[in-house]
């Protein structure tokens, strides 16, 4: 199966999707969860989204299935937010803009990676993408004692496309993203043929998209969208402790057809 041909076989496949809206997701906006990632080859899409389709409900944004996001991710100048991530420190952010291109909405968004491996983010509406943090992006990033004496610099642009799922149920959200491409300014890095798909939960439970990846063999694998784009493009850090996650995710990247 080519890539062409993965392509037109997902919309075909999403098109038989219930679809729920953006305020009848509010339900499950899920702030504060449970990640648990996993990255595959987009010739087994098809095959995941008709499995999930009788226990899920899609995202429609504007008529939209396959929303195209932007975001623009800061760091220091010495690399403080990869080198705490590659250290393996938990307690640890990220800080981006995002732009939500179907909707035409903007945030300013701090994630933060507990010790209790819980996913926490809080944002603030933007107009758009700024290559600074001004103003109440700058208060509100300030209010936090350990990003209040810090310098961030815009270190690096990601696009993809996502899918989002969503089972009532369960309360969980699935967030399916293709397509991926990095810039830092001076070089460019894609990944056409990955998925990073993530669930996100409340707490830990049964799900059947977990109860699919067993079925299908496919293992967890935690990756940063931004730590792989700062591998792919910036070749001074230190990758000794990712090493092994980007040899299997170029490995998935690269499986014949």
């Amino acid at each position: 199966m080519t890539l062409l041909t993965s392509m037109q076989d997902l919309n075909d496949i999403l098109s038989q999707y219930r679809t729920i809206t953006l305020r009848e997701m509010d339900q499950v906006a899920l702030m504060d969860r449970i990640d648990t990632k996993f990255v595959f080859n987009l010739r087994q899409l098809p095959e995941v989204l008709l499995a999930l389709m009788p226990e899920y409900h899609v995202l429609q944004v504007r008529k939209t299935i396959e929303n195209r996001y932007s975001n623009l991710y800061f760091d220091t100048e010495d690399m403080l937010f990869y080198r705490l991530h590659h250290n393996r420190h938990m307690n640890r952010y990220k800080v981006r803009y995002r732009s939500y291109l179907d909707s035409g909405q903007s945030y300013f968004e701090i994630k933060f990676k507990n010790n209790h491996a819980r996913t926490i983010k809080e944002r603030i509406k933007r107009l758009e993408i700024e290559e600074s943090i001004s103003g109440d992006a700058d208060t509100f990033m300030r209010a936090r004692p350990a990003l209040s004496e810090l310098t961030l610099l815009p270190r690096l642009w990601i696009n993809y496309k996502r899918i989002t799922l969503v089972n009532l149920s369960n309360r969980e959200r699935l967030t399916i993203d293709t397509q991926l491409s990095y810039t830092n300014g001076s070089g460019t890095a894609s990944y056409p043929a990955l998925v990073i798909a993530e669930l996100k939960m409340q707490k830990s439970s049964s799900s059947p998209f977990l109860d699919l990846m067993k079925q299908m063999h496919i293992r967890r694998l935690s990756v940063s969208k931004y730590i792989l784009g700062i591998v792919s493009l910036y070749d001074q850090v230190k990758t000794n402790n990712f090493r092994s996650k980007i040899r299997r995710i170029n490995k998935i990247s690269h499986e014949d057809n």
